[in-house]
């Protein structure tokens, strides 16, 4: 049967990206043979930078990154979902959601997508590796800095990641982020994350500045790594914690203790929107909440390589095991993951701050010098709002 409707969507280019839409896509079209939903895919950075606006404007569903949502809603790019799914689907959302996932994409009382994705950063290693080169995964600081000075520590340093990981470090050395409107952190917080970040990363290899998530996970699970062991913080993706995913299979577990402190790192993952100028809302809403339902989540999006968002799919035996153990060991790194701002204006905030901060980590920007240009793109970029 010929589709009467085609719904057009765009993702980001990796198998736990793509795969799980299209799987999807194929069996809506079996239940409903009148609509056909069709997937392109962007880079990652495009998915974390590209303007949302311009991409609703050329597609019905959009996967995006929940710090959009602020400057989303104000340009009238998404349709408020409350406004066209049923409240008790919601409500299961809500109350099954994985960390802070379903309310990241909450705004002024409004919701803008579904939590079809999470993720935050974890820890991944080579078991093979690492004894070979007689050594263990690292339970603490001092641990992950002896494997790093023996040269077997690889960190995506890309300006994003960086950015997240400053994040993540001055949470841990007692810093409130966000919460004044004319500092970003607290100077002592930052100079200490800056620290101990330019401490680590000095002892990874020069290429971790070029390389994201992907391309770390890519990198230490090759076949033709045999240096590389561990990854402290990455953005986990448990397509590599799966049998014959990659020429090796990596372990994944929480990042290493740093006196006795756990880190909360920065909530990632993906929600699935919709456009407000798409010509078929019920129909890209039928199927928003089929990709997001509890059945399919637990099983055809996670079967088909995607990293659910709705919690019963991460505590599920079979996911589990398909993935060695990565959902249930993982869980608790997502559920005190950091919630970043949403505000209109934090995307800008997050692009020319990422690149001060990988200034200060590469030694070429001053610590101090750094800290006060992120305080002024914070007060520049800030705006006031109420709690969502």
């Amino acid at each position: 049967m010929k589709p009467s409707i085609v719904l057009r969507g765009m993702t980001w280019r990796h198998a736990r990206g793509r795969a799980p839409m299209e799987a999807t896509a194929r069996r809506f079209r079996e239940l409903e043979p009148a609509i056909e939903v069709h997937w392109d895919v962007r880079s990652l950075k495009a998915f974390e930078d590209y303007p949302i606006e311009r991409l609703a404007a050329e597609y019905d569903l959009v996967v995006l990154d929940h710090p959009c949502i602020g400057h989303a809603a104000r340009a009238g790019a998404l349709l408020p979902l409350d406004e066209h799914i049923p409240p008790t689907f919601l409500a299961d959302q809500a109350r099954h959601s994985t960390g802070a996932s379903h309310r990241s994409y909450e705004h002024e009382g409004r919701l803008w997508a579904l939590a079809t994705d999470a993720a935050a950063p974890v820890a991944f290693w080579r078991e093979d590796l690492l004894a070979r080169h007689g050594a263990a995964a690292p339970r603490t600081w001092a641990d992950l800095i002896g494997l790093a000075r023996r040269g077997h520590v690889e960190v995506p340093s890309v300006p994003i990641n960086s950015l997240m990981n400053f994040f993540s470090f001055a949470l841990l050395a007692g810093g409130r982020l966000f919460a004044e409107p004319d500092r970003l952190v607290e100077r002592e917080a930052g100079l200490v994350a800056l620290d101990l970040l330019r401490e680590l990363l000095s002892l990874c290899p020069p290429g971790c500045w070029e390389r994201d998530p992907i391309a770390s996970h890519e990198l230490v699970a090759s076949a033709g790594n045999d240096v590389l062991c561990y990854c402290p913080f990455a953005y986990g993706y448990s397509n590599y914690a799966r049998d014959g995913f990659a020429a090796h299979r990596l372990v994944f577990g929480p990042p290493p203790i740093h006196e006795g402190r756990e880190f909360s790192t920065v909530l990632g993952g993906a929600g699935l929107a919709i456009s407000a100028r798409t010509r078929h809302a019920a129909e890209a809403s039928r199927y928003a909440q089929f990709v997001a339902s509890p059945e399919i989540q637990r099983t055809l999006y996670t079967h088909s390589g995607g990293q659910p968002g709705h919690r019963t799919a991460w505590l599920d035996a079979e996911n589990n095991r398909l993935t060695h153990g990565y959902f249930e060991r993982l869980l608790p790194v997502l559920d005190r993951a950091w919630l970043r701002p949403r505000h209109d204006g934090y995307l800008r905030f997050q692009e020319d701050g990422a690149h001060v901060v990988q200034g200060a980590l590469r030694g070429t920007l001053p610590a101090g010098e750094a800290l006060a240009r992120l305080d002024e793109l914070h007060r520049t970029t800030f705006q006031p709002r109420p709690a969502s």
